[in-house]
């Protein structure tokens, strides 16, 4: 995992204003969570394809977001826990319905949710003492979710390799997401050892000795 910078989390808008492109990007995937719900609530297979669409599209901010906000130094804070937590809920909803349709085996949704909600809980466990950005790792491991759920999504019929091939990519992305998961941990651990030893440090005195010397 990347390596917090020391001085993260004490600029809370460091690089610019949150009101910014990748942050509007990070808002999009938001408002993206409803629209998927309501496709994968209708019926038809028009639908289907829709929910994958809005699906990809959706998902394919967290590409560009990321991208234009090191391009232009448009890097924030807000947008470092923002970005995750949008993730989280456009791949908690789809892998929830693809489950309640009977479609996705609950197992792999259940890893999946409890390893996202974990590592919000370490971020908040952490935020006073830094912002804890998405890996590369983290990265890799949510393209290869949004590969598996969305080949779940597609579901073409007549296509006889296309269940194990999914099942396949889906068990792939859950070995990222628990071995990026632990990543996580152990960088949420270091940042607080890292507190603690600044707290139990001693204090040096900055008030200078005064002197008869003065101008």
């Amino acid at each position: 995992m990347n390596s917090v910078p020391s001085d993260e989390g004490a600029a809370p808008h460091a690089g610019g204003p949150i009101l910014n492109l990748p942050n509007l990007l990070t808002g999009l995937r938001i408002l993206a969570v409803p629209v998927l719900i309501w496709l994968l609530a209708s019926d038809g297979d028009s639908a289907r394809v829709w929910a994958m669409a809005v699906f990809l599209i959706a998902a394919l901010t967290d590409l560009i977001d990321g991208a234009i906000a090191r391009r232009r130094n448009q890097v924030t804070s807000f947008g470092k826990l923002a970005d995750p937590i949008a993730d989280k809920a456009l791949i908690g909803t789809a892998l929830i319905g693809l489950s309640l349709l009977g479609e996705l085996s609950w197992w792999f949704t259940v890893i999946i949710l409890v390893r996202e909600v974990g590592v919000t809980v370490l971020r908040m466990w952490v935020i006073s003492e830094g912002v804890i950005p998405a890996s590369r790792g983290g990265k890799v491991k949510t393209l290869a979710q949004v590969i598996a759920i969305s080949m779940y999504l597609l579901a073409p019929t007549g296509i006889s390799w296309w269940n194990g091939a999914e099942a396949t990519v889906m068990s792939f992305a859950v070995v990222l997401t628990l071995a990026t998961g632990l990543d996580y941990a152990l960088e949420a651990l270091r940042l607080r050892k890292a507190a603690e030893v600044r707290k139990a440090s001693p204090v040096r005195a900055t008030t200078p000795t005064a002197t008869t010397n003065e101008s």
